[in-house]
């Protein structure tokens, strides 16, 4: 791991020591005040000082907090050893093994992802897919055709392990031979992959328990991850509505939702999704031409 990325870890991840890592946008802030102004030429791989923050234009107090958390190399060592016993790993955005897709979201990519299980998933072709906890039939119907087709095409599945949709997208791959890549919001070490098609991943701390900042936070990194996703069921609230919202608005994706008639999925047809059909779903890799007729309709 080189300085750069330890770096990374001491500024942006938990480690159960009850500091608080940098957010984004001050990971972002931090970031290019040293780009313009430049700090530690004389020795790259030395970690800021407090004078190099006081003349990047930080206060005092500001300034103690980034030294405090650069000062955790003792508490980060134990927080990887512990994590590695497990077989999770940590990926900076600076790793050469961070997906190639999160990299295009920029600064906003996540600082830090912790995966368990085959990191070399995300390398391959992935289609993402969300959708509600409570599936109608035609719901569940959709979720399933969609991992068994990502299965049969080659792709990995990319969804939240959540109740619902996720599961019943994810056990279809894998029974049908395919791989799934889960995002969690919370609590790595409580999933421990079955095989070589699996990998989990979280963001900012393997131990984190759930909040719901942390599971909107995950819908984001879901949609960007996939080379197009897929909606089997939304209601016009809750994470799968957000997260399709958000999409739609930022262009993580090309987004594919199941027209089931439901206020939710035509909410979001009407902001610009293309519709899918069930009894038309056939081929993944086909979407783009299937739905421009019904487009048109």
């Amino acid at each position: 791991m080189t300085a750069a990325e330890r770096g990374f870890l001491l500024l942006c991840a938990e480690l159960g020591d009850g500091r608080r890592p940098l957010t984004p946008a001050q990971l972002r802030t931090l970031r290019a005040r040293v780009l313009e102004r430049g700090a530690g030429d004389d020795d790259p791989e030395r970690p800021l000082t407090a004078g190099d923050l006081r003349a990047l234009g930080y206060d005092a107090e500001f300034s103690a907090r980034i030294c405090g958390l650069l000062e955790r190399e003792k508490d980060l060592a134990v927080y990887l050893s512990i994590a590695a016993e497990r077989g999770i790993r940590p990926l900076t955005r600076i790793s050469p093994a961070y997906p190639a897709r999160l990299r295009r979201l920029g600064e906003e990519a996540p600082a830090i992802l912790f995966c368990r299980g085959n990191a070399a998933l995300l390398e391959r072709p992935a289609v993402a897919l969300a959708g509600s906890r409570e599936l109608t039939e035609a719901g569940k119907a959709f979720a399933r055709r969609a991992g068994e087709l990502a299965a049969g095409e080659g792709y990995v599945l990319v969804s939240g392990n959540a109740r619902g949709a996720d599961r019943t997208a994810q056990a279809a791959c894998l029974e049908a031979g395919g791989a799934v890549i889960a995002v969690l919001p919370a609590e790595l070490d409580a999933c421990a992959p079955e095989n070589e098609r699996i990998l989990y991943l979280c963001l900012t701390g393997w131990h984190l328990p759930m909040v719901a900042y942390r599971a909107l936070e995950r819908n984001r990194i879901i949609h960007a991850l996939g080379e197009k996703t897929l909606v089997a069921q939304s209601h016009l609230t809750g994470g799968t509505w957000s997260g399709s919202e958000e999409n739609l608005r930022r262009g993580w994706s090309p987004l594919f939702v199941h027209d089931d008639g439901s206020e939710g999925c035509s909410a979001l047809i009407d902001r610009g999704a293309a519709p899918v059909r069930l009894e038309e779903f056939h081929s993944i890799r086909g979407l783009e031409a299937a739905a421009i007729p019904l487009q048109q309709e």
